[in-house]
């Protein structure tokens, strides 16, 4: 049995890929490397790895999509998800999987991913208000997963369905999980194995309130996307209102706090925008204005 390991790249650290690479070099791992950056990432590549180019960025959830798609189709049963930056390795994966079958044995699990360590704080990220439910000492329930570190089924890939493209990034790995849920499935958190993630750049702390900050494109689809989940009823109510409320904070924080607060400002302006009338896909330049 092989297992896919499916990792996106965009303009990647290409030591770490390396270093991720070794680290996944059994002929056990089908590693497939999608990247989006313009011109190919100058990865030197092991003999179970290959890598798939879209020079014109087709986002991360068609990205995953298209890794999936090859990992399952060459026989794998459960496939991994993994950011170019992220710290990983197989003997986390294979603790995964083996908590993931068990609960295959117990009821629908679409997917299972590691906890995650802040590498900002080295603190582990915890629900505030939406908590997991343990299940058993090793893992508990939760309501959604980051991509980074998640292990999935080919078999719930096949019922639940791919990754929606049309949100091209920010909140895809969520909607995956929330539509896993209203299909059935339970989506789980293992409190034994933990990764260390980064996400966004930096941190700002305004009021006491911690942001994070991440490029400035990145706002026009986070505020589009939460427009356009909100729509839909299987997505939680909590998470509907925590980011609909919190709209105005952010845009006043990431306009007159942060960096390049201009062009924040456009992106959020036009991702409200799009947003409202319920346009997808892939942010263009000649809609900035």
């Amino acid at each position: 049995m092989s297992i896919g390991v499916v990792i996106i790249l965009y303009y990647p650290d290409i030591a770490h890929v390396q270093d991720t690479l070794s680290r996944f070099k059994d002929s056990l791992w089908d590693i497939v490397l999608v990247d989006n950056s313009p011109t190919l990432s100058p990865v030197t590549l092991t003999p179970n790895s290959k890598i798939i180019h879209f020079s014109d960025n087709i986002g991360i959830a068609e990205a995953q999509n298209v890794g999936l798609r090859h990992v399952f189709s060459n026989g794998a049963s459960y496939a991994l998800l993994l950011d170019q930056d992220s710290h990983f390795d197989g003997q986390s994966t294979l603790e995964l999987l083996t908590q993931f079958e068990s609960l295959e044995n117990k009821c629908s699990a679409a997917a299972i991913g590691p906890s995650i360590q802040c590498e900002f704080t080295n603190k582990i990220v915890a629900a505030k208000v939406h908590k997991g439910e343990v299940v058993c000492k090793d893992v508990e329930r939760v309501p959604q997963l980051i991509a980074s570190g998640m292990l999935l089924s080919a078999s719930a890939f096949l019922e639940v369905g791919e990754k929606e493209s049309s949100l091209f990034i920010d909140g895809v790995d969520h909607e995956w999980c929330w539509r896993a849920r209203a299909s059935g499935y339970s989506v789980f958190q293992s409190l034994t194995v933990c990764m260390p993630h980064r996400q966004g750049d930096d941190r700002v702390k305004v009021w006491g309130i911690t942001f994070k900050q991440g490029a400035p494109i990145r706002l026009y689809y986070q505020f589009r996307n939460i427009l356009i989940l909100m729509r839909r009823s299987y997505v939680p109510l909590y998470w509907k209102c925590r980011h609909f409320f919190a709209i105005p904070l952010r845009y006043f924080v990431n306009r007159y706090v942060m960096p390049e607060g201009k062009r924040r400002g456009r992106f959020m302006r036009q991702g409200l925008r799009d947003g409202i009338n319920k346009h997808s896909g892939a942010y263009t330049e000649v809609n900035e204005r």
